[in-house]
């Protein structure tokens, strides 16, 4: 057992350290290209590069840390669980499950799961925040809710989305703690209210968050999205927590009504959860995360799922770090908890905006670029930089490998599966614009006049094998990867046959949008 630890704690150690050395040398060949650039030109194309290369650096050396300390995780939870004290008196509980025109089966069998949850009797109340338009699904909640004692509350508004819906259900309920399931959430341990209120001993605990997972999918597709979520639960969420700023997660979780209270009910923004944690923190509250899985959530299983989940959390993340910036003296965090903050609202936009970059930058190497027929050692090494634009191609080359390779070994090595982290890979790609779109939405919109309705009827129409809606749903992407086939198409006229070859791998990476668009709806 010592030795599987030590072994584990080894590879943490090593895959670490790789992506440090990853990020210093990236850093230190772009200063050394800004040193030998001989024109305008190759100055900006080096200047570019390094500010690429300083942003990826920081994001890499930052998620080796995490990723190295959350291996510590396990010895601090249990730590914490072995020093627990016998409930003396068991509080009352508000589990709320909030909805919005959700399929009424699912709604119904996961509430009656709800129901199943072990504690003391008398002691919890069940609330459905239902904010659903359609009045036959409003009438047929409203009948369940009554003949299983469960109280249906409705407002005539979607202001404040989920959070509003479940401020709205906290105006009259009076328990003391208040647990939080999604619809498609079934649970599977109904010893979740007993085995986590013991952590409330802690008077300046605010939340409780669990880990969340997803029901096994029938397709790599749905399978590899799980991934995006079991990254942050099983490595960035460990190493949050213990600098006191894990992510409650909107849900599979507990909060303390007088935390909510006390800083005027979740933020109604649209990643509330994360405006909450921050706030609980802001006012002085401890959060505790635990590992373990009470409850399964339905997979996302169409492309148009997936674009509408990171359309909302970028947008919520850009809105998060004005927020964040805005905030008046939040003096009482440690540097390493505005990093979490901060890395966390960047963490979407970090992956576009470098993947951007990248492409831009690599436009411009190709076309800065001597033919790789003319080069020698001696001059691939020449200080003068007379070949700068070929050192360029080259490194950008070996870097763009790398970017390949890295999530792919990572995802085989935690996750078992080659597969899952190519698909992951195509996946950030295909989702670049989207997620620009998104945080250039929370920039400019006023969050009092975001139609989301708007917004999500670019996506709405999307059946599989549809490929006139792909189309339509892929503008932007479509005229990004077309407009690079055709600077591919010019390098290889130039005879650049290498820059051809690069640009129409990126060509072809961006049209990856219109595929899952039109392969998985």
């Amino acid at each position: 057992m010592q030795f599987h630890s030590n072994m584990v704690l080894g590879t943490r150690i090593i895959t670490s350290a790789i992506f440090v050395v990853i990020a210093i040398a990236g850093i230190t060949f772009s200063l050394y290209l800004i040193y030998v650039a001989n024109n305008v030109y190759m100055f900006f194309v080096a200047a570019l590069f390094a500010v690429l290369s300083v942003v990826s650096g920081f994001f890499n050396i930052f998620t080796a840390l995490m990723y190295y300390r959350s291996y510590f995780y396990d010895t601090h939870i249990k730590k914490i669980t072995s020093q627990l004290k016998p409930v003396k008196r068991w509080p009352t509980i508000a589990v709320i499950m909030p909805v919005y025109n959700e399929d009424v089966r699912v709604v119904e069998k996961n509430l009656l799961r709800l129901k199943d949850l072990k504690y003391e009797k008398g002691k919890i109340k069940y609330y459905l925040g239902d904010d659903s338009t359609n009045p036959e699904m409003i009438s047929e909640l409203y009948r369940f809710c009554k003949k299983h004692g469960i109280v249906h509350v409705r407002r005539g508004t979607r202001e404040g989305f989920k959070a509003g819906n479940v401020n709205n259900v906290l105006k009259i309920s009076k328990e003391e703690y208040v647990a939080i399931f999604d619809y498609d959430e079934y649970v599977t341990d109904t010893n979740f209210l007993i085995d986590l209120i013991p952590y409330f001993n802690d008077k300046k605990l605010a939340y409780v968050q669990t880990e969340k997972s997803y029901i096994k999918g029938k397709t790599l597709f749905s399978d590899s999205i799980a991934l995006f979520d079991a990254f942050f639960f099983k490595f960035i969420q460990q190493a949050r927590a213990l600098n006191n700023t894990a992510i409650f997660a909107g849900s599979c979780g507990i909060v303390k009504k007088s935390a909510l209270d006390a800083v005027g009910g979740f933020p109604q923004y649209m990643i509330e959860d994360t405006f909450f944690s921050f706030e609980s923190d802001m006012h002085g509250y401890n959060s505790i995360y635990v590992p373990k899985v009470y409850a399964i959530g339905k997979p996302l299983t169409t492309f148009t799922q997936l674009a509408k989940q990171q359309w909302r959390y970028n947008y919520g993340d850009t809105q998060f770090l004005r927020y964040f910036y805005k905030y008046k003296n939040p003096k009482r965090l440690t540097p390493l908890s505005n990093i979490d903050y901060v890395t966390h609202g960047f963490g979407l936009n970090y992956i576009s905006l470098v993947l951007l970059l990248f492409t831009v930058v690599s436009v411009l190497i190709v076309f800065s670029a001597v033919p790789l027929t003319t080069i020698t050692l001696q001059n691939l090494f020449n200080i003068n930089a007379n070949y700068i634009g070929v050192d360029l191609e080259i490194i950008g080359s070996f870097a763009f490998a790398l970017s390949l390779v890295i999530p792919v070994v990572l995802t085989k090595l935690y996750f078992k599966s080659i597969k899952k982290g190519i698909m992951i890979l195509m996946l950030n790609f295909a989702l670049v614009v989207i997620r620009t779109k998104a945080a250039l939405s929370a920039l400019f919109t006023p969050p009092l006049k975001l139609d989301l309705g708007k917004i999500w009827s670019r996506y709405k129409n999307n059946n599989r094998n549809n490929l006139t809606a792909a189309l339509a749903s892929t503008r932007t992407e479509i005229a990004l990867a077309a407009g690079l086939a055709g600077l591919a198409g010019l390098a290889f006229l130039n005879g650049n046959l290498t820059g051809s070859i690069w640009l129409f791998w990126y060509a072809a990476l961006y049209s990856l949008a219109t595929i899952f668009f039109y392969r998985y709806g």
